[in-house]
């Protein structure tokens, strides 16, 4: 696919994601589920065209109806039917067919249109997508934005055609921030011997371990009751979530570490993509292009939004450039541990990137 046709493309149907934090806060879960495509009790919102014989697109989003990334979709629904009436658009929230990772192979075999997912889940079967996970790399979201919409981005979106799936596009999840229930986090000093939970992934879990923390794997489902019994200490996710999920309710300390940034990526079946006229690939493609300028707004508003809610219940701390290099040196082992795994050279076309955006 060519660079331009990829810049403004999008799925041509979504299947379900994971849960609302699942798949905002980028887990990578193994869960099993069914493709209830036909389940008449499934919960969609549908955007029709004015033709009886249009082709139905499902989108799957794995966040409930309250989050940015759902509203996304229905936008994106809303453009395709303005450009053209080949095509009805139904959204699925709160992972009702999958979770992230099966959600992304239902669209590899052809059995699910579009799924918006994290990062994180698709480096289960395509490890060069890990480069995403790495800590302390990206400073900010102009540079984020840079190195996605960039050759760096377009070289990511390339690798996926192997692996028959269609990247379209790069929408927003977020920064992950801190919290904890026990002091401030204010220097890398700070988190020596708390409970961390995190994600299941090496490189979370070896990040957090070279930061001097004790990273514990925990259950998404589990996290809130395990921070209210204190079996853990803390916990990471972007500000929406950490609001969504009432962690101020049972946590005392919030820390904008933005240790890891995560887009979402948009992920269409290269099976039906082919089956597609060009004219109908264009119009998914534009739809999806337009839609990422909006996506990003209403997320980093949301953002902004939660954090300030967040402020009135919580102890807020930021980081000192000086501490954030801190950080950054602590897991320069981290790094270089995962670069054979990840590809050496995708992790030196990565930090060329983010170093060629940051100045």
């Amino acid at each position: 696919m060519n660079n331009n046709l990829r810049q403004f493309s999008i799925f041509s149907t979504f299947s379900l994601m994971l849960a609302l934090t699942v798949a905002c806060s980028g887990e990578e879960v193994n869960v099993e589920s069914e493709d209830t495509s036909g389940d008449e009790n499934l919960d969609a919102e549908e955007v029709e065209a004015d033709n009886p014989d249009a082709q139905t697109l499902r989108i799957s989003v794995g966040i409930n109806d309250q989050h940015p990334l759902y509203d996304s979709a229905i936008h994106f629904g809303e453009l395709l039917t303005e450009k053209t009436d080949d095509f009805n658009v139904e959204v699925y929230h709160s992972a009702q067919i999958a979770a992230d990772l099966v959600a992304t192979e239902m669209v590899q075999n052809g059995d699910l249109d579009i799924t918006i997912t994290s990062t994180s889940p698709v480096m289960n079967n395509i490890p060069e997508y890990g480069v995403f996970d790495l800590p302390f790399v990206i400073p900010d979201e102009e540079v984020a934005d840079e190195v996605l919409d960039g050759e760096f981005g377009d070289q990511m979106l390339d690798i996926l055609e192997d692996q028959d799936l269609v990247g379209l596009a790069w929408w927003e999840n977020g920064f992950r921030n801190l919290t904890n229930d026990v002091r401030p986090v204010e220097s890398i000093d700070d988190l020596e011997g708390l409970t961390l939970r995190t994600m299941e992934t090496d490189i979370h879990l070896d990040s957090w371990s070279e930061m001097g923390a004790n990273p514990t794997p925990m259950a998404f489902d589990e996290l809130y009751t395990g921070l209210q019994q204190g079996t853990i200490e803390g916990q990471e996710n972007p500000y929406p979530i950490i609001n969504l999920e009432g962690y101020h309710e049972v946590q005392q300390y919030l820390s904008a570490t933005n240790h890891v940034y995560t887009p979402y990526i948009f992920l269409f079946s290269k099976q039906i993509w082919d089956e597609l006229t060009p004219e109908q690939q264009e119009a998914i493609a534009e739809s999806a292009y337009e839609t990422r300028e909006y996506n990003r707004e209403i997320t980093r508003d949301e953002a902004q939004n939660s954090l300030e809610e967040l402020q009135s219940s919580m102890e807020f701390s930021e980081i000192t450039n000086e501490e954030y290099e801190r950080f950054q040196e602590a897991v320069e082992p981290v790094i270089e541990n995962h670069s054979a795994t990840i590809g050496e050279d995708i992790v030196d076309d990565f930090l060329s990137a983010v170093e060629k955006a940051s100045d």
